[in-house]
């Protein structure tokens, strides 16, 4: 059935996030119907990210999208997210600073308030909050300490 769906098959593929979702894309999807297949988040996310990429939208809202995906998948959708969205305008709304040191320009917000704005570059040397929050979450991975 994947013939039926070129080029929702070729995005998922290119993507990287198509191998591992769904083996037949003419199933019905969710646990409401008979004979239907239920998805863990990931894959719901998976899914969700494919058909972004997949539209012809020239502006994208991603908020939170890798928030349910494993980190091997997560690396290699971020090796192709550039590709994947060029010429796009995306807004990609994040917990995770790593995931934004790409962004042309990034929107920091504190308590519902514009707390920072502009390159990851720009915003570390100016920036305490930013700096702070990022500090702070890559320390996670460069730091051997307990909890």
């Amino acid at each position: 059935m994947v013939a039926l769906f070129p080029y929702l098959t070729i995005t998922l593929l290119k993507s990287g996030i198509g191998e591992s979702v769904i083996e037949d894309l003419d199933v019905i999807l969710g646990k409401k119907f008979e004979n239907s297949k239920d998805l863990s988040g990931g894959q719901w996310q998976k899914i969700a990210l494919a058909r972004a990429f997949f539209s012809d939208a020239p502006i994208l809202i991603l908020d939170e999208p890798t928030a349910a995906i494993d980190a091997k998948t997560e690396f290699q959708l971020f090796q192709k997210f550039l590709n994947l969205t060029q010429g796009k305008t995306v807004f990609y709304i994040t917990h995770r600073l790593s995931s934004v040191k790409q962004a042309d320009k990034i929107l920091v917000l504190r308590d519902g308030e514009v707390h920072g704005f502009g390159t990851h570059e720009y915003l570390m040397e100016r920036n305490p909050y930013y700096r702070e929050m990022y500090e702070m979450q890559s320390s996670l991975y460069f730091n051997d300490t307990n909890f």
